[in-house]
């Protein structure tokens, strides 16, 4: 089937807009939490009176998943390598995959996978507080903006055991220019560092739209092995 590249390229770009709303890879609340996660008042080295953070590294986010796993989520995407998000550094890390599978007169299915880091260090001011209440107060909000996403239909929030020390997983429904496309979002807190990962299908130009269930069972999979690639970064 012949379609317009302008017009495949704005379908593209509008399946991305969920998910960038709350992995962090644009947006700039999850920039100022960067700034004060490695800002520690006055002192390196936690007090005795605030837990000194478990998790010192992050792995590389562009690494964090198998190739299995991407052959099975973004099966054919152009780079395995992952689009490296704009700041990476030992507080936060971002990642993105996108898969556009064309089928002819069928259609096209298309996939996106974005896996986002978050790292918090102690502060000795107990005010700001130990790196792992940190994380969760940052897991927390996650989870709120997630469930705040515009336009959102269909909108369920379930836990998630087996992630971490704590996940929840949203999925949702959303139409971008006259397309459905399924939604899934997990964060996992595990100690100080929060896990996102965001995993959406379309089927565009008349193809299916993807089964929701689907698309969750290979997201929370997708966070179990991101939540691995953070710990094993520690040794």
């Amino acid at each position: 089937m012949h379609r317009s590249a302008k017009r495949l390229a704005s379908l593209l770009a509008c399946a991305a807009v969920p998910v960038m709303l709350v992995a962090g890879c644009s947006g700039s609340d999850t920039k100022s939490s960067d700034d004060s996660s490695e800002a520690p008042s006055k002192s390196s080295s936690p007090s005795p009176t605030v837990a000194a953070a478990k998790f010192a590294a992050l792995p590389k986010p562009c690494e964090a998943f198998s190739k299995g796993t991407l052959d099975k989520l973004v099966p054919e995407t152009k780079s395995e390598a992952g689009k490296q998000g704009g700041i990476t550094d030992n507080a936060h890390g971002t990642c993105s995959w996108d898969s556009s599978d064309d089928q002819g007169v069928d259609g096209t299915q298309f996939r996106w996978l974005d896996v986002g880091f978050q790292r918090y260090s102690s502060d000795p001011n107990p005010k700001i507080g130990s790196g792992e209440k940190r994380a969760a107060d940052f897991y927390a909000k996650q989870v709120s903006d997630a469930k705040a996403t515009t336009g959102a239909k269909k909108l369920e929030a379930v836990k998630t055991s087996g992630t971490g020390d704590e996940a929840t997983s949203i999925t949702y429904d959303v139409r971008r220019e006259g397309n459905s496309f399924k939604n899934t979002t997990v964060i996992a807190r595990t100690a100080n560092i929060v896990v996102t990962v965001n995993y959406n299908g379309s089927g565009l130009a008349g193809a299916d739209t993807p089964k929701g269930a689907d698309l969750l069972k290979k997201a929370q999979a997708a966070a179990k092995e991101a939540v691995q690639a953070a710990i094993k970064a520690n040794g």
